[in-house]
């Protein structure tokens, strides 16, 4: 598209123009644009265009045909490159109507043909096209060209684009316009004022709760039955017909569409669902049974089939004010709503993520039709894309249409209509509760032309998760974090493992973070204090933290479940459970073992009552699983027996070696001292790794040390306070076999960051322990969710969930033997990387705990664990 400057003829020649004729001031004019929308500005060179998008928008929002000239000529006012910059325009503003924003095209725009591409663009991205006309007088353009020192425009030019601009005033409206606003003279354009207006179909500040309701078809009873069940109080009219119904509570009924056809009282349905309407107490999407009618109603040509005849029947026995009610009604309802701060979408038919928010006839259509494939089944209807099994979007998608024998999550999304004109039922979905709520049909009302299908959409999650859902480069989005990205190279590595390695994601509904250590101590002897991790969380701002002592063994986390049907109904898969390491291995080998481990916990649990008291069928735990040889017995053979052994054949001979060579008169007591020393340690090493180590034998042996409730159905428990916490797990303890014990509790104790006899009690415990053989402790804010101060150089973000501190004699094991002999080396290792590492894994556990509570799909629940074992292949000194 150019911008052509150049005579074309004796049409084109230079005439006189007109002088500019002062005009009065003009009444402030509002025009009304709305939000989401492609602004297309018209007017010829000089008319203020620029001047009136830099007053009334954004700069970011406004694309000018000139910019882009000069981006790709170095020149905005070389019109040979205009061919390239209207591509540049048109790519940046289709970029930008993709992202959902306002754009301004800032250009003459007075031929029909440059109009027509940006309007395209407009529907290809199911935005509204806006004009905006400066029509000022041609003197007025010429003198303001004259003054411009940047711009000189042959005399042809203003005049020609005049007469273009004349001849479209009256046709904008035909080329795909849906608003014109046209100011005419400068005092019109100074007096402007644009307002911005919400999309007809943006509720997102209505947050429910909700009650929404499927596929209604005219049976009024059932729909009475219904609203009284979720708790709504009917209201009736003199005739003791239903006319509103209100909820004691404030929930909002929503209607999915199809109110009307095939049931036995279509009026009846519509009297209660306007009147609700009308009262606020209700919100209303059309489905395609409404759309037919109303056109019937207004006396356009329709084919009368599905049911349409009995609707126009019953309604024709209604007063004439009554149906122009009905009319009105079905004229204003909006194709679908974004609710929830666009966490909810309610339409008829369905619709992708892509036109969420989006206003144009495909996108209406698409929500009272669905899309279809083009062919008929045998029964002569047609055949309908399957959207929801593709649907990958944040927000929930609640609709109707299709008649399913029972509502299920499928990926994020769940059809309501139950066909209960056909015989079924009627349901509702509870927002944000995600529970279901349904009635019985009274009787069969209609017949259905197909039979109703067999089989639901899947379990909750759908189908199996799509590579594409993980692979690349990736940002996962956390409440708590910000965006987390996940870099290519560490997805492949996770994406090995899980393909290979881990168990059924649908289970894997969480990995534990790895773990930072306190800061490095610069006490004698000692790599790592306890003093440390008090002052950093006393200098964050935390005064209560609990310390917990570290078990000697492996972290496991532990899917418990009160019985098979709670497992699927939720996860999918039937069974007892299921136990899983860090990288979401399955920790036993054996499936006995494990069933016996998870039958010994649920036992404890029901004896507990903590399924009554959490309301759930199932658990998940966080928790060491002992011994430490239990899981890493290659480990402990191939690198720490190997260097205990190693040790243990060399130094003794060495020492031998140095007493004989010290009896022939040698002077070898600074050497002999130093490998005595070295023995000592070997023997400590050999000591240490050994408490980790002890034989097992079925059940016998095993220990499992929970000391978190990471989940139940329907919430997030990671984010309670850790003694809540540790109280459940003494009663799971307290109820196991005591004669065969296989849980143990997590000692603990409580220090005041602000108090120093405190801080002294931790660091007397933290040494008690140790020196017992003790691997040491972990530090955690009490209230288990915590941000630091802000202030003096502090953002005041996400701190530290826990902080281990390690023994000495532990320390041996991960540093090598003789490691106090480098204290000054190793007290240079740099944690800030180690640190990062664990606040982002703790957000992403976090955000897939969220996600597993809303009810989420599979997927979504699984982006963030599957990002928590990419980042684990992140370089990071295993030590730490």
């Amino acid at each position: 598209m150019t911008e052509d400057t150049r005579p074309t003829g004796p049409a084109d020649a230079a005439e006189p123009l007109p002088a500019a004729v002062p005009l009065p001031a003009a009444e402030p004019r509002r025009l009304p644009v709305t939000d989401l929308s492609l602004v297309v500005l018209v007017g010829t060179s000089g008319a203020g265009k620029s001047s009136f998008a830099r007053k009334h928008f954004l700069p970011t929002q406004v694309v000018s045909s000139d910019f882009c000239r000069g981006l790709v000529a170095d020149d905005e006012n070389d019109q040979s490159a205009s061919a390239e910059a209207f591509d540049l325009l048109h790519y940046i503003v289709g970029k930008r109507l993709a992202a959902g924003r306002l754009t301004v095209v800032d250009a003459t725009n007075v031929q029909p043909e440059a109009r027509k591409q940006l309007i395209k663009l407009a529907r290809d991205h199911d935005v509204l096209p806006i004009a905006i006309v400066l029509d000022v007088p041609p003197g007025v353009c010429a003198e303001r060209n004259r003054t411009r020192p940047d711009r000189q425009l042959p005399a042809h030019v203003i005049p020609r684009q005049n007469r273009e601009l004349r001849r479209s005033l009256r046709g904008l409206e035909r080329e795909g316009f849906r608003k014109v606003h046209v100011l005419r003279g400068e005092s019109e354009v100074e007096a402007a004022e644009i307002v911005t207006e919400k999309r007809y179909n943006d509720l997102r500040h209505l947050t429910g709760p909700f009650d929404i309701v499927g596929d209604i078809h005219g049976c009024r009873s059932e729909l009475e039955t219904l609203l009284a069940r979720l708790g709504y109080t009917l209201v009736r009219d003199p005739e003791g017909r239903p006319v509103d119904a209100e909820h004691p509570e404030g929930r909002t009924a929503v209607f999915v569409g199809d109110l009307v056809d095939r049931g036995p009282d279509t009026p009846g349905v519509l009297r209660l669902v306007m009147g609700m309407v009308g009262a606020g107490h209700a919100i209303c999407v059309p489905g395609n049974h409404e759309n037919k009618l109303g056109r019937a109603m207004d006396g356009r040509k329709v084919t009368v089939s599905h049911g349409l005849q009995e609707s126009l029947d019953q309604l024709a026995a209604e007063p004439e004010e009554f149906r122009d009610e009905v009319r009105a009604f079905m004229r204003d309802l909006v194709s679908h709503y974004l609710l929830d701060g666009g966490r909810l979408v309610v339409c008829h038919a369905g619709l992708p993520e892509r036109y969420h928010g989006r206003t144009s006839g495909r996108v209406r259509s698409h929500a009272l039709y669905g899309d279809t494939t083009g062919e008929t089944d045998e029964y002569g209807l047609p055949v309908r894309y399957p959207w929801a099994e593709e649907y990958r979007g944040r927000a929930l998608v609640v609709y109707g249409h299709t008649p399913v024998p029972v509502a299920s999550f499928l990926n994020n999304t769940i059809c309501l209509d139950t066909g209960c004109v056909f015989g079924g039922s009627l349901t509702a979905l509870r927002y944000p509760e995600r529970e279901l709520v349904g009635v019985a049909a009274e009787r069969e009302w209609y017949a259905p032309v197909r039979p109703a299908v067999t089989d639901a959409p899947g379990a909750r999650e759908g189908r199996p998760l799509d590579l594409a859902d993980v692979a690349g480069r990736r940002v996962v989005e956390t409440g708590l974090h910000g965006r987390i990205t996940v870099r290519e190279e560490n997805a492949a590595a996770a994406l090995e493992v899980m393909s290979r390695f881990a168990l059924d994601p649908r289970l894997l509904s969480y990995l534990p973070p790895t773990m930072a250590p306190s800061a490095t101590s610069r006490r004698p002897g000692y790599l790592e204090h306890p003093e440390e991790a008090f002052h950093s969380y006393r200098d964050d701002g935390v005064q209560y933290v609990i310390c917990e002592e570290k078990h000697m063994g492996s972290r496991a986390v532990v899917l418990l479940a009160r019985d098979e049907a709670a497992l699927e109904k939720r996860f999918g898969i039937a069974g007892p459970g299921a136990i899983w390491t860090r990288t979401g291995r399955a920790f036993l080998s054996d499936d006995g073992l494990t069933g016996a481990v998870l039958k010994r916990v649920r036992a404890a649990a029901e004896s507990a009552g903590l399924f009554e008291e959490l309301e759930t069928g199932w658990l998940l735990l966080d928790a060491e699983l002992m011994p430490w040889s239990l899981k890493a017995v290659e480990l402990l053979r191939r690198q720490y027996a190997a260097v205990g052994a190693a040790a243990g054949a060399a130094l003794p001979a060495v020492l031998a070696a140095l007493d004989r060579a010290a009896g022939r008169g040698l002077d070898l007591r600074e050497l002999t001292a130093r490998q005595r020393r070295r023995a000592a340690d070997a023997e400590a090493f050999v000591t240490a790794y050994r408490r980790y180590c002890w034989p097992t034998e079925g059940l016998a042996g095993i220990r499992l040390a929970p000391f978190q409730v990471l989940a139940a159905e329907g919430v997030n428990l990671a984010v309670r306070p850790h003694d809540e916490h540790l109280g459940w797990i003494d009663r799971l303890v307290a109820a196991d076999d005591r004669d065969a014990p296989l849980l143990r509790g997590t000692g603990r104790l409580l220090v005041d960051t602000s108090d120093e006899e405190s801080i002294a009690g931790g660091i007397a415990w933290w040494e008690e322990l140790t020196e017992a053989g003790g691997e040491g402790m972990v530090v955690k804010p009490l209230a288990a969710l915590a941000r630091g101060r802000a202030g003096e150089g502090r953002p005041g973000g996400l701190i530290q969930p826990g902080v281990k501190v390690r023994g000495r004699e532990y320390l041996r094991i991960i540093y090598g033997p003789d490691y106090t002999e480098y204290l000054d080396q190793l007290r240079q290792r740099f944690l800030g990387h180690k640190r990062s590492l664990a606040l982002r894994e703790y957000a992403l556990g976090l955000e897939a705990l969220d996600r597993l509570a809303a009810g989420e799909p599979l997927w979504r629940v699984h982006e963030p664990v599957f990002a928590v074992l990419a980042l684990e292949s992140e370089p990071v000194d295993p030590r730490l």
